[in-house]
């Protein structure tokens, strides 16, 4: 019995399969067909199905999204010192937290505002709560529901970004109100520019496929804003000594990593946004490919980095911020380069996350986890390099993409830091940034038997 209903289900599957292969069958018979007008014959037999495959892209790479948030959740719980794990593990909690719930008021909307927007697409103005399309109402792409959770599962890559620069000495209620006006305001609007079709898409063509500025670069802008605002950790600097502050866990750190180099497949995968047509899943498949090849580029490039610069000895924290690096550079742009290109654009990626940590170190702004060079510096790498394998983009409206959206996040940011820094404040005082924000903020340290001060 059990095998006669088996039967029965793989027939039922295979139906409509036997249908479309009969009448292309059949199509042959009249003249043949080429190999063009069988993929268009495929692919208008699977227009109901596309819907579900493209929702079902949306989902699942959202899924993987959100894995990054504990990516960068035990990745900055690695790099800080065991006084501040507990601290930064529930900061990355609340943040992913307040991010969708900031998405739902006011960010998805203004992201993707339609036609309200002013001053030729640079201030949306469509400030409704998100709802779910009606069923009736879907346009055969794909559901209302798996488009807002995967763009929600962005912004708290941004959010996250600025909590590893700022680590060890910001205090959380001020980091949580900062948070609700990057994910609630700043970032949408930045969005609004180009993928909600604003003045960057409209005005000068900007192509940014998955986030390098969007994304990597909001978030690193936010972030290089506050840690000059609030100044660096206690003894970071003295005179032009730079006193290392290893990290407490850097097993942890490189878990973190491997999780965002999984969750970035996700990020730019997904990013094609359609997957029920042969051609979307194959495209989907080459960016799959890149993503991982500029990984690859910038793991290797940054421990060469360090080898060289640091006579022999590979730095870990390093090389972890290179595989960022590269995954970060191929992000504007995984699909059109060839498989050498992207290697070579993750590898200058990685070269740059080594460069900028000793550039930082020597203007003494102090970047906790790396997250600057690896966000920042390489967002506006992969940003600008687009146009060397996409015709589509010009260095021209690239390079007005990056000025403005570096622009206006340091300015609104500035604005948030500087209102909080001088209402509630934002920094712990000194007691309690030397007795660790385990112990003053969180009142549970992370490792209590055996924590070093």
């Amino acid at each position: 019995m059990g095998q006669l209903t088996g039967r029965w289900i793989r027939g039922a599957m295979l139906a409509p399969l036997s249908v479309l292969t009969a009448g292309l069958a059949w199509a042959q018979e009249e003249a043949p067909l080429s190999l063009e007008e069988r993929l268009a014959a495929l692919e208008t037999a699977t227009t109901v199905p596309a819907y579900v495959d493209n929702s079902y892209l949306f989902l699942i790479g959202g899924l993987i999204v959100m894995f990054m948030a504990a990516g960068f959740c035990m990745l900055e719980a690695g790099l800080v010192r065991s006084k501040n794990a507990a601290m930064q593990s529930m900061k990355n909690v609340l943040l992913f937290a307040v991010a969708g719930l900031l998405f739902w008021l006011t960010g998805y909307n203004l992201a993707y505002p339609g036609d309200a927007s002013l001053f030729s697409g640079l201030l949306p103005t469509n400030l409704a709560i998100w709802a779910p399309a009606p069923l009736e109402e879907a346009n055969g792409g794909y559901s209302s529901g798996s488009d807002w959770f995967f763009q929600m599962v962005f912004v708290a890559t941004a959010a996250s970004i600025v909590s590893g620069t700022v680590a060890e000495r910001v205090k959380l209620i001020p980091f949580l109100i900062f948070t609700v006006v990057l994910t609630g305001f700043i970032y949408p609007v930045v969005v609004s520019w180009e993928w909600g079709g604003g003045y960057l898409d409209s005005v000068w063509s900007f192509s940014d496929f998955a986030g390098s500025t969007l994304v990597h670069s909001v978030g690193g802008w936010a972030a290089l804003t506050g840690a000059l605002i609030i100044g660096p950790r206690l003894g970071k600097y003295s005179g032009k000594t730079v006193n290392p502050m290893p990290g407490s866990n850097i097993p942890l750190a490189a878990l973190g990593t491997l999780i965002l180099w999984l969750g970035w497949f996700g990020f730019n995968g997904a990013s094609q946004l359609a997957a029920g047509t042969i051609t979307d899943i194959n495209s989907v498949s080459i960016i799959f490919v890149n993503t991982n090849m500029a990984a690859v580029g910038g793991t290797l490039a940054a421990a060469i980095t360090t080898a060289i610069l640091y006579k022999g000895k590979i730095d870990a924290t390093m090389v972890f911020n290179g595989v960022i690096g590269g995954l970060v550079s191929i992000t504007a742009e995984p699909l059109a380069p060839t498989i050498g290109q992207a290697v070579l654009i993750g590898a200058v990626g990685g070269v740059l996350v080594v460069l900028a940590v000793r550039a930082l170190d020597m203007l003494k702004i102090d970047d906790v986890v790396g997250a600057i060079p690896a966000h920042l510096v390489c967002g506006i790498w992969g940003t600008m390099i687009v146009p060397f394998s996409n015709s589509g983009a010009t260095y021209a409206g690239q390079g007005v993409g990056v000025l403005l959206t570096g622009a206006f996040v340091v300015v609104a940011s500035a604005i948030v830091w500087l209102l909080l820094k001088f209402t509630i404040g934002v920094r712990a005082s000194e007691e309690e940034e030397m007795a660790g924000m385990d112990r003053t903020e969180v009142g549970l340290e992370a490792y209590p038997e055996f924590s070093s001060r």
